[in-house]
């Protein structure tokens, strides 16, 4: 098990360093979120849950079709707390879809660092979400390009209770002025 963990650890990490690369001139920087990082802020995630989906089918088009679908996750802190690594397993109809969280305290900077990289495509992990943690709610934001357009990304992770959390992903074309909720999976502790 330990060489597992440690492989997969290995990986993720070279993976994580992929994605990073600095903003290029003229590109827009992604805000701050306001609050700290610290080495418990995602002790609340650690074990095995089960995972209720929601998403929309259609993002930035005014939709209200929303799917559901279910899944489990299994996550583990590794580095002493510095880092924090999730397996996911999603079924969708007939399709099963994996994928892996990588959640990385950059104790210097005051914050986290979130990739997500799927098993569609092990080719490439998606951009880095940056975030910090105020009043028990981590807030992580990135830059992306969604169909042709420029947006800025938000994802929110929390606590309910110690039997329930929660993680929102929403979308914004215009800086952040407004924003439309996309994803919300509901975490229920097996």
């Amino acid at each position: 098990m330990h060489d597992r963990r440690t492989l997969i650890t290995s990986a993720a990490l070279a993976l994580a360093a992929l994605g990073t690369r600095p903003a290029a001139a003229g590109e827009s920087v992604v805000p701050d979120a306001e609050g700290s990082a610290s080495r418990g802020d995602f002790d609340y995630f650690i074990g095995n849950w089960r995972v209720e989906h929601q998403r929309l089918r259609h993002r930035m088009v005014g939709s209200n079709d929303w799917e559901e679908f279910g899944g489990r996750t299994s996550c583990q802190q590794m580095f002493g707390g510095l880092v924090n690594l999730n397996e996911s397993i999603t079924t969708r109809g007939t399709r099963t879809s994996y994928g892996m969280g990588l959640r990385a305290l950059d104790e210097p900077r005051g914050r986290w660092t979130d990739w997500y990289l799927s098993a569609n495509d092990l080719s490439k992990i998606d951009p880095p979400l940056y975030g910090r943690f105020a009043n028990g709610m981590g807030t992580f934001y990135a830059r992306e390009i969604f169909e042709g357009s420029d947006i800025l990304v938000r994802g929110q992770f929390f606590a309910v209770n110690a039997s329930e959390a929660r993680w929102e992903q929403a979308f914004s074309p215009d800086d952040g002025a407004t924003w439309e909720t996309n994803w919300v999976m509901r975490y229920l502790r097996i």
